[in-house]
């Protein structure tokens, strides 16, 4: 059984399946992926419509067997949506491609890039959950300042931020934001798309505990009490592995020797015109 973090009502799992990317690990339908996760044990799984990996979320429900009441979902409306009517239409689309009536977690994916006013776009956030299209609201790849506007100007209470974050990316400010604000902090590229498989750091640690280096990172983000990891793979191993990280804990020691890991160039997720003003 997964444990749950608990924020401003929502009950997320500790840790979840992202879906990004993944067609490029599996080509083609990566439906079964989605199914062996949730068979595996996932009760989160992430997704989007900039993913492309909404129908195949669905499907991979559908053919898992585990009821949909079981299952906390999470989509997002895309930078290119955030004007009222396309949101809301936006949201009806992905709620199709889902197979479903409701996500557990909508959040806006990016911060507008096209002076769309962010009152607009909380309003619609806010129209969503009222009109039980969503049972919580949030947003992903916004910074402190503008994570504080849009709490400020919707008036549905957020759960969440989701945002990348591993042990090469130093995210004490925003996390510490969180942790004040009472909001889950939802790390994505938690493995840092593998580029911290060699680590020696990592790897020491892992010798040490008999695990892999993805537990290790893995339980580093999930020790730090309201961050829930989604760590994506295609390959079940992987899954089943990166699932076993609750039956062991990281010495404050190594808690530190991890955090001392973070570079000024950590980021990986940074599109050009697109991302904030990081903190």
């Amino acid at each position: 059984m997964i444990p749950m973090l608990t924020a401003r009502g929502a009950q997320i799992p500790a840790i979840g399946f992202g879906t990004s990317q993944l067609g490029a690990k599996q080509p083609g339908d990566f439906t079964d992926a989605v199914a062996t996760a949730l068979k595996l044990g996932y009760r989160h799984i992430d997704t989007a419509w900039k993913y492309g990996s909404e129908p195949a979320v669905g499907n991979g429900i559908k053919k898992s067997g585990v009821p949909r009441k079981d299952i906390f979902l999470t989509t997002k409306v895309s930078h290119e949506y955030l004007r009222a009517a396309d949101f809301a239409r936006s949201v009806e689309e992905s709620l199709s491609r889902l197979q479903t009536d409701y996500v557990d977690l909508l959040l806006v994916h990016w911060p507008t890039i096209d002076n769309i006013p962010l009152e607009e776009t909380m309003g619609a956030l806010a129209k969503a959950k009222r009109e039980g299209k969503t049972r919580f609201v949030g947003v992903a790849n916004f910074n402190i300042a503008l994570l504080d506007e849009a709490m400020r100007l919707c008036p549905e209470q957020f759960s969440v931020l989701q945002a990348e974050y591993h042990p090469y990316l130093d995210q004490t400010k925003l996390l510490a934001h969180c942790r004040k604000q009472g909001l889950i902090f939802m790390a994505y590229c938690p493995l840092a798309r593998g580029g911290l498989f060699n680590d020696p750091v990592l790897a020491d640690i892992a010798r040490s505990k008999g695990r892999t280096i993805a537990q290790i990172a893995l339980r580093w983000l999930i020790q730090q009490e309201i961050v829930a990891p989604i760590p994506r793979s295609s390959d079940a191993k992987h899954m089943a592995e990166s699932l076993n990280v609750f039956d062991f804990t990281l010495t404050p020691d190594e808690m530190q020797r991890i955090y001392a890991l973070k570079r000024a160039d950590g980021r990986i997720a940074n599109p050009a015109g697109r991302a904030p003003a990081w903190d």
